[in-house]
């Protein structure tokens, strides 16, 4: 069994963390019982906890880095009584980034749009 060998501790962090992911799809098939599916179910399992997997990813990347600056602005109003000029200097620059990212997206957009709309004009 390849889980149980031991393997010599000088690998690299991608031959870890695969022996790791490994291991972890072993410990699910023995502890959920997936080893006994057939092929056409263990094929849906798997499909369901990769897509429950990448939901999870997709909304710790989005929603983590707001939640986050959130509890950070009211554990500073809670600690010292008032608004925090570095968190809301913070929050406030993200706005602005945003929005600055927003127009420059909205004009490379209308610019495009425009040099489409001319090519077309004089195609005709």
């Amino acid at each position: 069994m390849e889980y149980l060998t031991k393997q010599p501790e000088n690998l690299n962090a991608v031959q870890r963390f695969g022996r790791w992911l490994r291991l972890k799809q072993y410990q699910i098939e023995v502890t959920f019982g997936v080893y006994m599916f057939t092929s056409a179910e263990r094929f849906i399992f798997w499909s369901v906890v990769f897509l429950l997997c990448s939901l999870l990813t997709i909304a710790v990347v989005l929603y983590l880095p707001q939640h986050l600056l959130f509890i950070i602005s009211r554990a500073w109003f809670y600690v010292n009584g008032g608004d925090s000029s570095v968190a809301s200097n913070v929050v406030a620059g993200n706005k602005d980034a945003l929005s600055l990212a927003t127009s420059s997206i909205a004009k490379t957009m209308a610019a495009a749009a425009t040099e489409t709309a001319e090519y077309m004009n004089r195609e005709l």
